[in-house]
């Protein structure tokens, strides 16, 4: 039975996300950026907290995460690369390492780019992936300390994944990304349709994350450094992916 999803708004545009297992009871939570809107998820459902995941070290991540644990004690688990600077951790990780919450089984993905020592987790029954700022709704994380070639394979081995897979990221920056995209490559009829969804979904108070993988594909233009229509409009026809990812993103970082 694959996990239970529940997307949590945190602070001004943050996302937390619960993982719960219908069969042992047990709940991860996915990053905590505040305290108080997850207890409150919690509480609702009537779920007790087991594992706490942290994908990297920023404050909007991590915040929450002494006041959280004073009323839910869990496992909280991070990258081993950046113990150093995360909150305590009871188990360190690295790429290729387990998880399990319940029986779901999750894999930890390393994915520097927006960090040294960010990263991800997916879990292939549940066909879901929590990302937080690597692979975004429509965009990709700054880069503050990786290159461009670290988060460009970060990105690929994100987007190798099955492409039913739910992407968990961690911001409510899908709008401001699709207006970038438009401009990378107007010509994208998927792109065009995702934009209408994403400002129905806006307008009605509703989040647009989680996405799907294949919907990533299809319009995120940090995932389309092939496209011609990108290569073109960025004067790279035929150039390194890599030349064509880092120019996105110094155009997305220069807005």
């Amino acid at each position: 039975m694959p996990l239970e999803i529940v997307t949590i708004p945190c602070l001004k545009d943050n996302y937390a996300f619960l993982a719960h297992d219908r069969t042992s009871g047990q709940t991860a939570v996915v990053d905590v950026p505040e305290a108080a809107p997850i207890a409150a998820a919690l509480r609702t459902r009537g779920w007790r907290l087991s594992h706490v995941l942290l994908t990297h070290h920023h404050w909007d991540h991590v915040e929450g995460l002494a006041a959280l644990l004073a009323d839910h004690p869990a496992t909280v688990i991070g990258a081993a690369a950046d113990a150093h600077r995360l909150p305590p951790l009871d188990v360190q990780v690295a790429e290729g390492d387990r998880i399990l919450i319940g029986s779901d089984e999750g894999v930890v993905i390393d994915v520097p780019g927006h960090t040294v020592g960010h990263v991800a987790f997916h879990f292939p029954a549940s066909a879901v992936l929590f990302t937080a700022d690597s692979l975004m709704a429509m965009g990709c994380g700054r880069l503050f300390e990786g290159t461009p070639a670290q988060m460009y394979a970060s990105l690929a081995k994100l987007a190798a994944l099955p492409p039913e897979t739910l992407v968990c990221s961690g911001h409510e920056y899908t709008a401001s990304n699709a207006k970038f995209a438009a401009t990378i490559e107007p010509g994208n009829a998927a792109l065009i349709s995702r934009i209408e969804n994403i400002e129905t979904a806006r307008a009605q108070g509703r989040p647009t994350v989680p996405s799907l993988l294949s919907t990533e594909r299809a319009t995120n233009p940090f995932l389309r450094a092939d496209s011609p229509e990108i290569q073109a409009n960025l004067g790279l026809t035929g150039a390194d992916p890599v030349d064509v990812f880092t120019e996105v993103r110094r155009r997305k970082d220069s807005l």
